[in-house]
């Protein structure tokens, strides 16, 4: 399969510097699509990062034996780990609920995610010191920019978390805007 590496061998610590990346790319990516529940993509991921990994390892294996060689092998491993959380945060897959604590009156900042399309539930009560707030939204990881831009323009002093939501069942959400987004809507 890459005979020409007997007449070119300093082609191989670049084709497993790049066969390296590739292959923690996927691997980032799987491990995120299991994370999140995707039985359907993580499976095909993993096929071609384990099929990646077996043809860099086999050439390893039979005509790697230089320093380069292993530090291309490392150096690639560390670079897809960056390159894999670079790509994820790219896509930002996923769904996350945000809870919102605020002093202040959140009509404004409800109608605000409202408008993006999201449903939001609003609880009142008393914080350690005085009346608070909770505003709790199901929003796509993609639109946590926007929803952080609003709240800053709400409040710039205002708490809020983010958490992971593995399933979403029903609920107001916006409407998909491409044929990537209807693959998996929720359970």
């Amino acid at each position: 399969m890459f005979d020409f590496l007997d007449q070119y061998p300093y082609l191989l610590p670049v084709i497993i510097f790049f066969g390296r990346i590739i292959d923690v790319t996927l691997g980032t990516l799987r491990i995120i699509f299991v994370s999140k529940g995707e039985k359907y993509k993580a499976p095909i991921i993993g096929f071609f990062e384990v099929f990646i990994w077996i043809v860099i390892i086999s050439q390893i294996l039979s005509r790697a034996n230089d320093l380069l060689s292993y530090i291309s092998y490392a150096a690639g491993y560390a670079t897809g780990n960056y390159v894999g959380i670079i790509i994820e945060s790219r896509i930002a897959f996923g769904v996350l609920v945000c809870r919102i604590y605020t002093n202040k009156e959140p009509s404004s900042l409800v109608r605000m995610i409202k408008n993006r399309g999201y449903g939001v539930t609003v609880m009142e009560g008393m914080g350690s010191i005085m009346k608070a707030w909770v505003v709790e939204a199901v929003v796509e990881r993609k639109a946590l920019k926007e929803i952080d831009q609003y709240i800053t323009n709400f409040d710039k002093n205002t708490f809020y978390t983010a958490e992971d939501v593995r399933i979403r069942q029903k609920g107001i959400f916006p409407e998909p805007t491409s044929f990537f987004n209807r693959w998996r809507p929720g359970k």
